[in-house]
């Protein structure tokens, strides 16, 4: 069968059985350390990932992506404040929003939140909120008959014992002048648990919209206006444009204030990975470089041989190539597959570990979550193994070159 002859003898000096051990040792070491950097590579971008998508379909999914919030007066007709930032192309909703900061009380326990009263269906326009109530509805919040409905994060619950249909009180500050008054209470019944997990589900607490109306005796009227916008990296001029149409004087604020830092950090942290593992890949390749020009020198009068028989430089560069080449090769390829099979199961694995060992890596009273998250990407691993691989091929050119300056006669003539 016809096989290029460079091909078949860099196979050969590959597979050959009479290798100089400490040279096959070198050369063993290099395919691990460039499997290792890839396998490393591929992990971590894909928790990087995790992290984006969680950030972008988690926590924006539930955060509005903008508000504008009366300094000095509410909006007395939200919905005809609705309708108008909606005819902006940009904005594909709009909802009515009233923040009250206080504490719930269940027995002697008590639990700061900032109670962020909502209509739940206009809600629907600029948060996925809905999504994640575990237990009850979201509906009850617009329920005319169940008016003091709170619907809370796990966190909160857990923390107060809370169950669907408990009773809770909301103690409220009230402020005449300069001095504070005893704080208003007010009696809710827990309609709805939200499971989001991380520090959402310690924070996360809604009340109808009419309740929080009642209670600051504002009828019709809401503190402020949360935003959907179409694309979410461009949510700080949008809001700024449709702030800009109002007739208000307005604090506006885009999802970038609040979470911005996480998705700042994340992209930071994904281009340093890069950086530092591509960097760790070069070393593995070094080691190509110490593997071949080892091999050159123990093949000297092979090497000889070949060009005495006419063998072109071109043709022995390609023989040591490929020789390289095939540790690369076998780097990559391992180090691609074992990346790949981890980061498909990272989560599941990270879990077991914190299981074994009794210990969070991820607290939810820290972080935005409490897993690893992982998403696996086409192109990071195309990117990763595709680097790698000319890495390796880079790698073999100067022993390669080296083997083309053997002299034959100087060579064969010590012989």
């Amino acid at each position: 069968m016809f096989r290029p002859l460079a091909a078949y003898i860099g196979l050969r000096y590959t597979s050959s059985k009479r290798r100089n051990g400490f040279i096959a040792f070198i050369s063993a070491s290099s395919t691990v350390g460039i499997a290792l950097g890839v396998m490393v590579l591929i992990i971590g971008l894909s928790a990087m990932n995790g992290f984006e998508y969680e950030l972008k379909n988690r926590i924006l999914a539930v955060v509005p992506n903008g508000e504008l919030e009366g300094v000095n007066q509410p909006f007395n007709d939200w919905q005809r404040t609705q309708g108008k930032l909606l005819t902006h192309s940009e904005v594909v909703g709009a909802a009515p929003f009233i923040k009250l900061n206080g504490l719930l009380q269940k027995g002697n326990e008590l639990k700061a939140v900032q109670l962020r009263a909502v209509d739940s269906e206009a809600e629907k326009q600029v948060s996925e909120v809905y999504r994640y109530v575990e237990e009850g509805r979201w509906d009850s919040l617009s329920d005319p008959v169940a008016h003091r409905s709170l619907v809370i994060g796990r966190g909160i619950a857990k923390e107060l014992n809370l169950v669907l249909g408990d009773p809770v009180t909301v103690l409220l500050s009230q402020q005449s002048g300069n001095s504070f008054k005893s704080p208003r209470r007010f009696s809710f019944t827990i309609s709805g648990i939200i499971h989001l997990s991380g520090q959402l589900d310690n924070n996360l607490a809604y009340i109808p919209l009419s309740a929080a109306q009642d209670i600051q005796g504002k009828a019709f009227e809401a503190d402020g206006m949360s935003i959907k916008v179409s694309d979410i990296f461009a949510a700080n001029r949008i809001v700024r444009e449709v702030g800009s149409e109002l007739d208000h004087y307005l604090y506006i604020r885009s999802w970038m204030t609040s979470q911005g830092f996480l998705y700042q950090d994340i992209q930071m942290v994904k281009s340093l990975m890069y950086v530092i593992l591509i960097l760790v890949i070069a070393v593995a390749c070094f080691n190509i470089v110490t593997t071949l020009v080892m091999a050159v020198n123990d093949k000297r009068a092979d090497i000889a041989i070949l060009k005495t028989m006419g063998a072109s430089n071109a043709l022995l560069r390609l023989i040591f190539i490929v020789h390289g080449g095939i540790n690369g090769i076998l780097g990559v390829v391992s180090g691609t597959i074992l990346g790949i099979l981890i980061s498909e199961n990272l989560t599941v694995i990270i879990k077991f570990i914190e299981g074994l060992i009794g210990h969070e890596f991820l607290s939810g009273d820290i972080y935005f979550i409490d897993f690893l998250p992982s998403q696996l990407e086409l192109n990071d691993v195309l990117v990763v193994g595709g680097v790698a691989m000319v890495m390796s091929v880079i790698a073999t050119i100067y022993p390669a070159n080296k083997a083309c300056l053997v002299q034959p006669a100087r060579e064969l003539g010590n012989k």
